[in-house]
């Protein structure tokens, strides 16, 4: 065949399509050069030296063999391209074009230093035991397994964890991680979901770092975290705050409200009704002051002359996440109402608060 003359006036259409190709293909080398930059501390050695850095100070910062030194560059200039740091001039030089580098804000999120660090969350999601899974997906498509997770592994995630206490440890730090920054937001701009209650349950709160929070926020809220026993065990008690360990699927300890920050999302629909039913077992009805509050991604679909393909990409992303690692989903507004009217509540408020998650407060009369 004459490849040539079989494409016609569409060469460029061609290669364009090869690039885009090329691009998906290579899309994880900016997850792994990022994490790369992390191990090494890059972000904190930039910061610490508190203006623009050039190369050759970064290099002799870096704990880094000589020989590798060239290869440097080469990271920075990818980690640029990718938004994580940039290049400025550096103050008080005659030279114009000495530049160092600088964090962006991005990056000024994975700072150890910054108490809302992802860095966490970052280094538990490229972990192997959590990217594994994806060589398994074609697999699991031909087999019976409830994820490629159990596929790769043998169990389902949150059982292995039970068993691994490396996995146990870098996950609920992660979530820890993320829980600082949330309730810190929540606490600052939405304090009146929470003001008026007398108790709290965070149902499948982790090491408690939300809970806390709130506890801290609202001295008289009694909160009560309920986890599996091996993520709660050794966890003590303090002041309003106390851990429970349990099962959400069996019991739910009574309480004017229940909190659900990023657990519905990795269960299945007909799991996640039984939740919510166990919820509404657990609290009164709107008019004496219960609800259940949702902390979710609310997935949006993208129109017309939208700007938000970055967000909109991410959600779908993190459904994808639910799919290889779970058995659970990103949903929409009709896919939650569905959830929460087949439980048996009545009423929800959404509040689009927490940039590509919501506040869901779930009511039932």
């Amino acid at each position: 065949m004459d490849l040539a003359r079989n494409l016609g006036d569409h060469t460029g259409e061609f290669f364009q399509a090869q690039a885009h190709i090329w691009n998906h293909i290579f899309n994880f080398i900016n997850s792994m050069s990022l994490k790369c930059a992390i191990q090494l501390g890059i972000p904190d050695i930039i910061h610490k030296h508190g203006q623009p850095m050039t190369l050759a100070q970064l290099i002799d910062a870096l704990p880094i063999k000589n020989a590798k030194a060239p290869f440097i560059y080469r990271l920075m200039r990818i980690l640029i391209h990718s938004g994580f740091f940039i290049d400025a001039k550096i103050p008080g030089t005659e030279n114009d074009n000495q530049k160092g580098y600088l964090l962006t804000s991005a990056s000024e999120l994975l700072l150890k230093t910054n108490p809302f660090s992802v860095t966490p969350f970052l280094l538990a999601m490229l972990d192997p035991i959590l990217t594994d899974p994806w060589h398994h997906f074609s697999q699991w498509f031909q087999n019976s397994d409830e994820s490629p997770f159990y596929t790769c592994h043998g169990r389902p995630l949150w059982e292995l964890a039970g068993h691994e206490p490396r996995l146990n440890q870098f996950f609920n730090e992660a979530m820890a991680s993320d829980a600082r920054l949330v309730s810190s937001l929540v606490i600052k701009d939405y304090k009146h979901v929470f003001e008026g209650l007398n108790s709290l349950v965070d149902v499948g709160g982790g090491t408690g770092t939300f809970a806390e929070a709130i506890a801290d926020a609202f001295p008289r809220l009694k909160c009560t975290v309920l986890d599996l026993p091996h993520v709660v065990n050794g966890l003590e008690s303090s002041k309003n705050l106390a851990y429970v360990g349990g099962d959400m699927f069996e019991a739910i300890p009574s309480a004017d409200t229940v909190l659900l920050k990023w657990i519905l999302h990795d269960w299945s629909d007909e799991e996640c009704v039984q939740i919510l039913r166990k919820c509404k077992e657990a609290i009164p009805s709107k008019e004496k002051g219960g609800k259940v509050i949702i902390i979710d991604i609310l997935l949006k679909s993208q129109q017309k002359g939208d700007d938000d393909h970055e967000a909109i990409e991410t959600q779908l992303l993190f459904d994808m996440l639910m799919m290889v690692l779970l058995k659970g989903r990103e949903r929409n507004e009709k896919d939650w109402a569905k959830l929460f009217f087949e439980a048996g509540f009545n009423d929800y408020k959404i509040t689009a608060a927490l940039g590509l998650r919501s506040i869901i407060e779930v009511y039932y009369y």
